[in-house]
């Protein structure tokens, strides 16, 4: 792809996940590469102006007015092969153009500045955060530096996201900060901090700078001989100066696209809402069809990726759970407001309350640390309920003496639960059924309904953003939000005739496949989108700049080579994600991309990979099949 297509393409390059993101990274990446600007006869040779950086080098080792570093000066310059340089450029090495992680000399009782790791931006030319200080009191134990120094963050994730500065405007010329910088101080007017400062940030540094960091995952570095004989492309001084203006003025039509895509969104995400809440709000059939005709004729603009879908679930569940899209069922023409606190429901249905169609609705005792285990009956805390099931990534277990009361919370199959404290608060799920006994912790009601069958509808009704969610949401605020178990109890149920639950059911398991196809296609899209422009730039610039993760998620020290397989097809309420993301994709995956599509941890990938297989949801993987890996992380 040339720059005349990439321009042209330009709007759907912006619009894919990251692409302004690797729209700046290519801006960087051009401009040290001599593919931004034009080079000029007037502008001279750089050979000229290393000559001059040279003589100036000499003079202040003569006056030992430079620190020097002669091993990192002894190694020999790597020229990288792929990259052509402008005839009027040439290679050289920060160490070879000025000071590497320099000292200041000062008196003691002088003023100067601090600066924290979180003083410094990740932005484009983003502004330091200065504190006023005495020099005394920072210069030892800290990195030094001064106006017109370039610091880079050397250590992860902070070097990874681009943390560094062309320092300048501190009040009293020099200042120290954080240990995790590398500094470096130009030596000659002819050396511009402010291009120092893109090769720092172009890809063309960044990319092998993380390659060649090290140390432990977490506390990771890049070297200063990396950072200080690193080849640096270096152009005559007016044309650092032109790239310099050419940058900004391209970085900052990046932040206005960034501003405008953030304006839209809001916009898009007001108009999904205040549509989707028209549907739901629906009061006849005809005003659903209006409502309806509305978010149809928008529905590319309102649905663009896979989050925005899940309102659109929870509509046409909410009008199903009402009775609304059954097609044998009348709305009424009026309804008793004292029986319709959401809305009318048809003629044959009710309004009752969760406490009305339960035994009892309960939550665990205090006291329970006492009997963890590390193996025994599962211990249901708030964190294990998540995605609308119950998910144990990390399992907890509970040994109890036979005098200590724990029926009360005892969970059975087609119980309901519900997150009553934490910062998941209102999450709900059911229990399947479990291959031991399992008990309830304080921050988790346990619900035990009268009637089992209807455990599923319940639960429909109870993850909905319409229906229980927004019930519930009146009470759940604060610093610490939470429920009790009387405002649990209290929250309104629309009941159905028995002899329709089977339909219901039905409809609301065919939108979930429905919304679920959804997603999947907008998932799809967006990772198509986000190749064309890896594409795109790489060629553009000769470089695979491409987004990665802040941190690598932690894989086992064995891998499953042999696909995995449906089995029996799972009830809704069995909850069984894998075999329903199996379900859609054709019964059949590669274990890997299972793992990513669940979106866990990969132990608990495996834990519930177990749980499914003993079920025989999923089958069991064929013997042998499975290899040592050769490291213990593998990229998201």
């Amino acid at each position: 792809m040339d720059a005349k297509q990439f321009l042209a393409e330009l709007g759907h390059f912006v619009e894919a996940p990251g692409g302004i993101g690797q729209l700046r990274e290519m801006i960087y990446q051009l401009a040290v590469t001599g593919s931004l600007t034009r080079q000029l006869e007037t502008d001279g040779d750089a050979r000229v102006l290393l000559a001059d950086v040279a003589a100036t080098k000499n003079r202040l080792i003569r006056e030992k007015s430079y620190k020097r570093l002669p091993k990192l000066e002894s190694e020999a310059i790597g020229f990288p092969r792929t990259i052509q340089l402008p005839e009027t450029w040439c290679w050289t090495r920060l160490i070879d153009i000025g000071e590497v992680n320099p000292r200041n000399d000062a008196p003691d009782d002088a003023a100067a500045s601090f600066i924290p790791m979180s003083g410094l931006s990740q932005a484009h030319k983003g502004q330091l955060a200065p504190e006023a200080s005495r020099w005394g009191t920072i210069k030892k134990g800290y990195t030094h530096f001064a106006n017109r120094d370039v610091i880079v963050a050397k250590i992860t994730p902070c070097f990874e996201n681009g943390k560094a500065a062309v320092v300048q405007d501190l009040e009293h010329e020099i200042g120290a900060g954080t240990t995790e910088l590398h500094v470096f101080r130009p030596i000659h007017a002819g050396i511009l901090s402010g291009y120092i400062y893109l090769f720092l940030r172009s890809p063309y540094f960044t990319i092998e700078g993380r390659e060649s960091m090290t140390g432990t995952a977490g506390q990771k570095r890049l070297p200063a001989n990396y950072f200080a004989t690193r080849a640096v492309p270096l152009p005559p001084t007016k044309e650092q100066s032109r790239i310099i203006a050419k940058v900004d003025e391209l970085m900052a039509l990046c932040d206005e696209l960034e501003a405008q895509q953030q304006v839209r969104g809001k916009l898009q995400t007001n108009l999904r809402q205040a549509t989707l809440q028209a549907v739901a709000n629906a009061a006849s059939p005809q005003e659903l069809q209006t409502t309806w005709s509305r978010l149809a004729e928008n529905f590319g603009l309102l649905y663009q990726v896979p989050n925005d879908v899940r309102q659109l679930r929870d509509v046409l569940h909410y009008l199903t759970l009402r009775g609304t899209l059954l097609p044998d069922t009348m709305l009424p023409k009026g309804g008793d407001a004292a029986d319709a606190e959401f809305a009318p429901l048809p003629e044959g249905w009710k309004w009752s309350t969760l406490a009305n169609l339960s035994e009892y609705i309960t939550s665990g005792s205090r006291g329970w640390k006492a009997y963890m285990a590390n193996q025994g009956d599962s211990f249901i805390r708030s964190q294990d309920i998540k995605h609308d099931a119950l998910i144990f990534e990390s399992p907890a277990f509970v040994n109890l003496p036979e005098n200590v009361e724990g029926t009360r919370t005892l969970v059975r199959t087609s119980d309901l639960l519900l997150t009553i404290t934490g910062g998941n608060v209102g999450r709900c799920a059911t229990v399947p059924e479990l291959s031991n006994r399992a008990y309830v912790s304080q921050h988790v009601a346990l619900i035990r309904l009268r009637e089992p069958g209807l455990s599923e509808f319940i639960y429909f009704w109870m993850i909905n953003k319409f229906g229980g969610q927004a019930f519930l949401g009146r009470y759940i605020y604060g610093d610490k939000p939470g429920l009790n178990l009387s405002q649990v109890g209290s929250t309104p149920i629309p009941l159905p005739p028995i002899k329709l639950l089977p339909e219901i059911l039905e409809n609301l398991r065919r939108h979930q496949q429905i919304c679920d196809r959804l997603s999947e296609q907008l998932s799809d899209k967006q990772d198509v989108a986000t190749s064309l422009v890896s594409a795109a730039v790489s060629a553009l610039t000769g470089m695979a700049i491409g987004q990665e993760e802040d941190e690598p998620l932690r894989a086992p020290q064995t891998e499953l080579i042999a696909p995995l397989r449906l089995g029996e097809t799972p009830d809704i309420k069995a909850q069984a994600p894998l075999a329903a993301i199996l379900a859609r994709h054709n019964g059949k995956m590669a274990a890997k991309d299972l793992w990513r599509r669940f979106g866990g941890s990969i132990d608990g990938f495996y834990t519930q990979l177990k749980t499914e297989v003993a079920h025989g949801w999923i089958l069991e993987p064929e013997p042998g099949e499975m290899r040592e890996k050769q490291n213990d992380t593998v990229s998201a």
